[in-house]
Formats: C-alpha cells, sequence, structure tokens
C-alpha cells in the first residue's frame, strides 16, 4: 500500500511538473547592441512578460550586430525566436534585394509582426546660442553627425536633400562627446536618431538650451521617410510640437511561433506597456497609431488579441 501510495504521489509530482513544463513560454529576444537603447529597451520587456504573466513567459535577450543580422537569422530559429527590425527590411528580405541579394530564403516569407517599439527618431539639435530655427540656418555652422549608425547616414542624406552639403562643417567628435562638445561651443549642433525622448537631447536641452529643428512637409516627403510628432514638453524648453522623420521599428516573429504563444506576447506587452513607460518614457511613443507602421502581416495569434481588443487593421496586416 505504502509502495502504491508513493508511486501515486510520485506520478502527481511529475505530471504537475510536466503540467507547469507546459504551461511556460520561453522566447528568445535578439534586439541590439548591448550599448543601446534598444537593448535596454529589450530588457524592460523581458521584465515586463515575466511580470505580467506572473512568470509564464521567460524571455531571454540576446545582443544583436543589427537589424540585418536579425533578419537573416530567421533562416536558423524556431518558434521561440522574437527578433526587432524596422519592416522595410522585411520587405527587402522577402524580395531578396538591397543586402539580401542572393541570399533570399523561403523562411523569411513566414516572417509575422507582433507589435510596435518605439522608433528610431531624428533630431536635429541646435544650440540656443547659433540662433539656428530651421534646416536653412544650419549653413556655415559646425555639426556633429556621428560615424557609421543610422543616424549619421541619415543626417548626412538630409544635409544633401536640403541644399546644405558642403556647407556645414562636420566636427571629427564622438556622438557619445556630443552634449559636451555642445556645451564647451566647440559645435553649433549634433544630429542623433532614437527613440523619443532622447536621453542625450534631454541632457543638452536641461544643461545648455536647444532647438530642435522641425521638418515642414515637402521636406518630410523628400526624406521618404515617416512622419513623426514629438510633442511639445517633451524635452525642457520646447514650447511647440516638434515634426520630424522616423524609422519604424517591429517586434516579429514567424509562422513557427504557436498561436498562443504570440497572443500572451502580444496581449502582455499592451497590457504592461503602461507601466513601462512610467520607468522609460519612450515607451509613452507607442501607441495604437504606430500599428500602422507594420506594413506586412501580422502573426494569427497576434491578430487574435488586437480583434479582442478593438484595433483597425488594414487587410494587408491580416
Amino acid at each position: 500500500m505504502k509502495k502504491t501510495l508513493l508511486s501515486l504521489a510520485l506520478a502527481a509530482s511529475m505530471g504537475l511538473a510536466s503540467g507547469l513544463a507546459s504551461a511556460e513560454t520561453r522566447i528568445t529576444y535578439k534586439s541590439a547592441k548591448s550599448t543601446s537603447s534598444y537593448y535596454q529597451m529589450a530588457v524592460q520587456i523581458a521584465e515586463a512578460m515575466k511580470a505580467g504573466s506572473d512568470g509564464d513567459i521567460i524571455v531571454t535577450v540576446e545582443e544583436s550586430q543589427g537589424s540585418v543580422q536579425n533578419v537573416m537569422e530567421v533562416r536558423a530559429r524556431g518558434g521561440d525566436y522574437v527578433f526587432t527590425t524596422p519592416p522595410v527590411l522585411v520587405r527587402l528580405a522577402q524580395g531578396g534585394k538591397a543586402m539580401f541579394e542572393g541570399k533570399s530564403d523561403p523562411k523569411f516569407n513566414d516572417i509575422r509582426a507582433l507589435f510596435p517599439i518605439p522608433s528610431l527618431t531624428m533630431h536635429f539639435v541646435m544650440s540656443e546660442d547659433s540662433g539656428v530655427t530651421d534646416f536653412s540656418g544650419m549653413e556655415g555652422k559646425t555639426i556633429l553627425l556621428g560615424k557609421g549608425s543610422f543616424g549619421a547616414r541619415e543626417g548626412e542624406k538630409y544635409l544633401k536633400l536640403f541644399g546644405l552639403e558642403g556647407k556645414v562643417d562636420l566636427a571629427e567628435v564622438e556622438l557619445s562627446n556630443a552634449v559636451a562638445a555642445l556645451k564647451n561651443g566647440q559645435i553649433d549642433g549634433f544630429v542623433t536618431a532614437g527613440s523619443f525622448p532622447a536621453p542625450n537631447v534631454i541632457e543638452a536641452a536641461a544643461s545648455t538650451g536647444v532647438k530642435v529643428i522641425s521638418l515642414n512637409d515637402d521636406q518630410i516627403a523628400q526624406t521618404k521617410r515617416t512622419r513623426l510628432v514629438i510633442p511639445a514638453g517633451t524635452y525642457a524648453g520646447q514650447s511647440e510640437d516638434i515634426v520630424t522623420t522616423s524609422l519604424p521599428v517591429v517586434a516579429y516573429t514567424t509562422t513557427a511561433m504557436d498561436d498562443d504563444a504570440a497572443y500572451e506576447l502580444t496581449k502582455t506587452f499592451w497590457e504592461q506597456k503602461g507601466d513601462m513607460g512610467n520607468a522609460a518614457p519612450w515607451w509613452n511613443g507607442v501607441d495604437k497609431g504606430l500599428m500602422g507602421n507594420i506594413t506586412g502581416k501580422i502573426h494569427p495569434g497576434a491578430l487574435r488579441y488586437y480583434k479582442e481588443a478593438g484595433f483597425e487593421l488594414t487587410p494587408e496586416q491580416q
């Protein structure tokens, strides 16, 4: 009898353990370099998923060298893989174009969106002392673009588009030193791209006073980027909205992910977004309006949540 009871107890405990294991969803989240704001966001998402699911969703964050690598790894990953990238790179991968030319893979067609995260937002930051309030006023000024980043490449492109190529002095200073260089008058302004509010812009606005330049509708059209408004009051001394451009960024997975897992990930993200915003203001820029930045298909599990929650979706997303 004792042996029988012991066997039953062991069987019950094993069954319970098995049930707990099956209830737990483990996700690998591939984001960005560990020094970037997007890696910090990934850590925040991991913490939010654990808290919002009472420990049922466990997210492991992996460092990445960039969005192209994130997309490429789809070829070798399974149903637990979540990654971040601009939607445009997904389109290029599925079309075998640009950096994906000659590297096509059927698995690229299985990529599906989960939810938007903060966009890469362009900031053209000028010191108050410079007196610059628009792009034309940048002529003859010393500007820091940085090197190798999206913001540096985009900033250089805008200078060409708006007739400023060769008409500004480009500072040979690392972007990490932008605020200090602005304070000591070494530069008149700097260009940075990241989620807003951007930490270096917050520091510059609070310590020296800055003007973040807005783009007009014609300029935005020339850039072929997504229009984005940084609300008044985001930065110290900012009394008006800033109209600028952005590169949307989205969290993706593939059709290999279980529908229930995708549903829970998406639901938990939106339910925890308010708490994440209290801890880090860049999450406050994520709302239903960013759903329009998802240009491809949404995962069926995530679709279930969006329909339940009353989100407006396009036919292409479904």
